[in-house]
């Protein structure tokens, strides 16, 4: 796949995920990322700007393109582990590439253990994602599932509560206990929590609005649950 931004390229570097070709702007000089590049032996090629833009799609490349291996999904089974707390983020049909991202940068800032989407209605790890989330694409696992409903019976099975955010809940995210495993559930950037996975969470809770608009952008609200359930 083709990503692109020196971030996102550093970081799967790091990570030794299998990179096929490096595309750098050939009006650019920029000692300390080709020095990088040279000390771990990853060879690149010039080429125009215009080029670079073909490949990102006009994308923010900041005159890197990197073609590589795709990013993995992980199963549940490959991360849920019942002997110890542990914290999910549940993404409802997100479609925006750029809340995602946003949401990875901070689910790697607070050490979530995983993300889970579904294979429908929802935006896949792409180029845009990996770029806005700075390279924590590469540190933060991410569950794909067939089902949400049936991943949260899962999780329930497995002693994790499973928390829902809802503007009309009596409790706020203030309440949500923090010495069990939590999955915290977002929904759609419109249409927020489906009723039936709503329905079938533990709890419900709200972040407090004190203003005038009340929604905030969904990875602003993933960003709040996350740190007011960081077990410290």
């Amino acid at each position: 796949m083709i990503v692109y931004g020196k971030n996102v390229i550093k970081e799967a570097i790091f990570a030794k995920r299998p990179i096929y070709q490096v595309y750098i702007d050939d009006k650019i000089n920029d000692h300390h990322f080709l020095t990088f590049l040279k000390d771990h032996d990853i060879s690149f090629k010039r080429v125009s700007k215009g080029e670079l833009n073909n490949m990102s799609e006009n994308g923010l490349h900041q005159g890197v393109v990197a073609d590589m291996k795709a990013y993995q999904y992980y199963e549940m089974d490959d991360i849920l582990n019942p002997s110890k707390i542990q914290r999910f983020m549940i993404l409802d049909g997100i479609e925006d590439p750029h809340n995602l991202g946003a949401v990875m940068r901070t689910a790697e800032a607070t050490k979530l253990d995983a993300i889970i989407i579904s294979n429908r209605g929802q935006v896949t790890l792409n180029a845009t994602v990996a770029k806005v989330s700075s390279g924590a694409i590469e540190h933060v696992p991410v569950i794909m599932v067939g089902n949400i409903n049936q991943a949260i019976k899962k999780l329930q099975d497995n002693f994790v509560l499973v928390v829902g955010t809802d503007g009309s809940s009596e409790k706020t995210y203030n309440e949500i206990p923090l010495d069990r495993s939590l999955a915290i559930v977002l929904g759609n950037e419109g249409e927020g929590i489906r009723p039936l996975i709503k329905q079938n969470c533990d709890l419900l809770v709200k972040i407090p609005m004190y203003g005038k608009i009340n929604s905030l952008n969904v990875s602003v609200a993933a960003a709040l649950m996350m740190y007011a359930t960081l077990n410290k």
